[in-house]
């Protein structure tokens, strides 16, 4: 029989069904159960509890006991700090972060791009009664994100359109952006002002505005933003809370060589 070519040849079945396991429970912050995995994911039953068992042994899910549902587990939060291709993104921010909450008055994340997506690291939360919390390891569409066409404004030209060539534009809210053509333009206007917005473009009620952290290349290391809802943030706001998190996130770039 002849012998298999390419990568399939070395792929692991199991090591395959894991990954998809866990990439699918990043999108279910609520978690699931083995009958829900089994169906959702069209993998035996039997297969997905030796997984997820064998995952959860190993710190990387955590098991209810009371809802028998699987939530991704905090070790794979250290292994993710870990891929930060700068390292010490999270600590070096954290100082930054809690002094531009404590500016803005609202909640402060960090986060890096990660290829078409942008991913939550850390957050400081508002000190409000109504706040917006973030689930740190959650994942973002760029299209809608201050931090997402922030990062992508500080990429080099020929990058960041091929990125919006490669994105998807659906819509969420009334103020979605939801063409490349829309999308360049707000790019360009976050490489102009060197911080960019979102209008209540993902959730009718949440506007934030984001900057983005650079290392002595001048390369993305991640973005930092500030997140509150639209009855407390007008777009009126925007250009005060702009200098305020474009202020961050320049002192966190410092700390990465950055003397632009």
């Amino acid at each position: 029989m002849a012998e298999a070519n390419g990568p399939d040849r070395y792929n692991v079945p199991n090591v395959e069904r894991a990954l998809v396991i866990m990439e699918h429970l990043a999108r279910e912050s609520h978690g699931l159960g083995v009958s829900d995995l089994s169906d959702q994911l069209d993998i035996p039953k039997n297969s997905v509890f030796r997984i997820v068992s064998t995952l959860t042994a190993n710190g990387y899910l955590k098991r209810d006991e009371a809802s028998k549902q699987y939530v991704l587990g905090s070790k794979l939060l250290t292994l993710g700090y870990a891929a930060v291709h700068e390292g010490h993104l999270v600590e070096k921010s954290a100082d930054v972060m809690r002094q531009v909450r404590d500016e803005s008055d609202e909640t402060t994340v960090v986060g890096i791009l990660d290829s078409t997506e942008g991913v939550v690291l850390e957050q400081e939360l508002s000190r409000q009664q109504v706040k917006v919390t973030l689930s740190v390891g959650s994942r973002f569409p760029l299209h809608t994100a201050a931090p997402g066409k922030a990062m992508l404004a500080a990429l080099p030209e020929e990058e960041w359109l091929s990125v919006l060539d490669r994105i998807e534009y659906p819509r969420f809210t009334a103020n979605t952006i939801t063409s490349k053509q829309a999308m360049r333009a707000e790019v360009e206007a976050a490489a102009a002002t060197g911080y960019a917005v979102d209008d209540c473009e993902h959730n009718d009620g949440i506007r934030c505005v984001g900057a983005a952290v650079l290392n002595q290349r001048q390369t993305v290391v991640g973005g930092l933003w500030i997140t509150g809802p639209a009855s407390r943030i007008s777009p009126e706001d925007f250009p005060r809370l702009g200098e305020i998190v474009r202020a961050g996130a320049l002192r966190i770039s410092r700390r990465f060589g950055f003397d632009g």
